[in-house]
């Protein structure tokens, strides 16, 4: 399936709540981003420090699809390896369990190419900190559906994407909350179907309330 096969028009976008695209979910992006931004600075710091002591990028930007099918770059900070991309697929070619793994879950769980400060980054979700700025330039939102690549769009069904691509993806959501690490990518896209479907203020502000705890679990 392709970007082409999907309606984006604005007739399609009615198919999820009005509140995903309202006035009051960018407001609680903006105040939100901008609180946890100041609040997070001293960490910031410590997390560009640890990164280039290997002597590569601190950043790493990742093309996803957002809403309406624009791709935009997922800023991270840097996890793994430089060219990580070039080793997965050496990785794969080699090893048919761990190629197996990947097209199911999208994940490695032992994945060879994560720094040792990559893994800390990682078990305590620092190393998404750079999405706040996604939610400031209005790529991402604070609370919605995880972005995905464009060679992970034939994973979704076609009335799920239509749905995912009516929002903008989230820093956080159902599935980050409640599974994260633990599911296939086909449980991943019925817990962002889930979020599409009954997204509202209250929604978003629960499932803020409980991130910290999912971070703390490290899973």
């Amino acid at each position: 399936m392709k970007l082409n096969d999907v309606d984006l028009s604005p007739a399609s976008a009615t198919i999820t709540v009005p509140y995903l695209r309202s006035v009051p979910k960018r407001l609680f992006d903006l105040s939100f981003s901008v609180a946890l931004l100041v609040l997070t600075a001293p960490i910031w710091i410590l997390a560009v420090m640890l990164v280039a002591m290997d002597g590569g990028p601190v950043f790493y930007g990742q093309r996803r699809v957002g809403q309406d099918g624009r791709i935009f770059k997922c800023w991270k900070f840097r996890t793994m390896v430089v060219n990580a991309e070039e080793h997965l697929k050496e990785l794969m070619a080699s090893d048919p369990a761990l190629a197996h793994e990947w097209n199911t879950t999208q994940k490695l769980k032992a994945d060879p190419r994560v720094t040792t400060v990559g893994h800390w980054l990682r078990r305590t979700s620092i190393d998404e900190l750079p999405q706040f700025i996604n939610v400031l330039n209005g790529s991402m939102s604070v609370v919605g559906p995880r972005p995905f690549a464009q060679d992970q769009i034939a994973l979704y069904g076609r009335s799920v994407l239509a749905k995912y691509l009516s929002a903008k993806p989230g820093l956080t959501g159902t599935w980050q909350v409640h599974a994260r690490h633990d599911t296939t990518f086909a449980c991943r896209a019925k817990f962002d179907e889930q979020y599409l479907s009954q997204a509202s203020l209250v929604t978003d502000l629960a499932l803020v309330i409980k991130t910290p705890l999912a971070m703390l679990r490290g899973t």
